[in-house]
């Protein structure tokens, strides 16, 4: 076949193109120039622009500058030799997040110096990987959390019952180390209490909950309090079916993500959080309460526009005691993240300066006989309830 011909008409033309198009991951043929010859819609999708757009395009325009694919596709080229590369940057300034691929480069029989690419986006698999570490974590503190609450929460009683004693017969001057002694004693006690939060292992009583009436109730106690000065935004797809979740919990979640973000913007005067939901297909997860990876498509996000996350904690955001507030704890969102993962769900973290997510992906709710509920979409399609 011609390769002039075969660039103008569309490479994949020689191809079934149904069975390109269905591929999740995105395909591109460059060809001999370093241009896209052609590409697929996963392509479309990952790289935000239609296929004639992507076709008038060099792959070096694409990519950020120095890109190690483009002396990845030279090799190729070069040793007409199939290659492989994980983690490859491909992300720039186009992009609203970062975009780590594993890549397969191959040439294309019968067009010469024609290449093949194939992207697999790293960033659910390693959602995935996270979410065992952050569930690896609450285990370990729910474990501690154990051990304090009679190793230290018992001697601390017997400690502040002495220096009550002490105060009765004190001097004026001794009453101020009296104190003290019974202040700082407290302060551990509640730092064990929150703690013991993690080593709860009852039964979680659920019930259909109604997400946005969850939303509602945290917007109201930060608007009255502590986000008194910030505005709100409300992205709501009104066509969300409910969640099968404990709603106490399900406001505590919420209402740490909203005030974690409140304490981001500080006092910016214009400092705005949204608060957004919606129905997304395609997010399947093996989690410790299912024997099969289960669809997660009820997405909750709380977003802000404060300075962002410091990077040399971004990954580890949701372990316990991490944290970069001078007086906080650090187990605020490892609670989140155990919380979410005892729902089934999961929780992430993006973070850019002036843009910061937490995304929170949850099941479902199905029917207590196993069978799945069903709802119609805001564009009259059947949801299936687990699905």
């Amino acid at each position: 076949m011609d390769a002039k011909k075969s660039a103008r008409d569309g490479i994949f033309t020689s191809f079934p193109v149904d069975i390109l198009n269905a591929l999740p991951d995105p395909v591109l043929a460059i060809d001999a120039d370093g241009r896209v010859a052609d590409a697929n819609s996963a392509a479309e999708g990952f790289f935000e622009t239609s296929r004639a757009s992507l076709a008038r395009q060099t792959l070096e325009e694409l990519l950020p500058f120095g890109s190690p694919l483009l002396a990845l596709v030279a090799h190729v080229r070069d040793h007409n030799a199939a290659v492989n590369e994980y983690r490859v940057d491909v992300g720039s300034v186009k992009f609203s997040s970062d975009k780590i691929v594993d890549v397969h480069a191959a040439p294309l029989p019968n067009f010469a110096s024609y290449v093949l690419l194939m992207l697999k986006e790293r960033t659910i698999a390693d959602k995935m990987d996270r979410q065992m570490t952050h569930r690896g974590a609450a285990r370990s503190v729910s474990a501690l959390a154990s051990m304090l609450a009679h190793e230290i929460k018992n001697p601390l009683s017997g400690i502040r019952g002495a220096a009550q004693l002490l105060e009765t017969s004190a001097s004026d001057e001794d009453h101020a180390l009296t104190q003290l002694i019974c202040d700082e004693t407290d302060r551990i006690v509640k730092l064990v209490d929150r703690m013991e939060a993690f080593s709860d292992e009852r039964p979680v009583e659920r019930e259909r909950v109604n997400i946005h009436a969850v939303l509602d109730r945290v917007k109201l106690l930060g608007q009255t309090g502590f986000a008194r000065h910030i505005r709100f935004v409300e992205v709501y797809d009104p066509s969300l079916p409910p969640l099968f979740a404990n709603r106490d919990q399900m406001v505590q979640v919420f209402l740490n993500l909203v005030k974690n973000a409140a304490e981001s913007i500080g006092e910016d005067i214009s400092g705005e959080i949204e608060i957004s939901t919606a129905y997304r297909h395609g997010v399947r997860l093996k989690t410790p309460t299912s024997a099969t990876p289960v669809s997660l498509p009820l997405e909750i996000c709380i977003r802000d526009n404060g300075p962002g996350v410091p990077p040399d904690i971004a990954e580890n955001l949701f372990d316990p005691f991490v944290t970069n507030k001078s007086n906080g704890t650090g187990l605020g969102l490892a609670l989140v993240a155990k919380i979410i993962g005892d729902h089934g769900g999961i929780v992430e973290c993006e973070s850019h300066p002036r843009r910061t997510v937490f995304r929170v992906l949850m099941p479902t709710h199905s029917l207590t006989d196993g069978r799945a509920g069903t709802k119609k979409d805001g564009h009259g399609h059947t949801r299936v309830a687990g699905e």
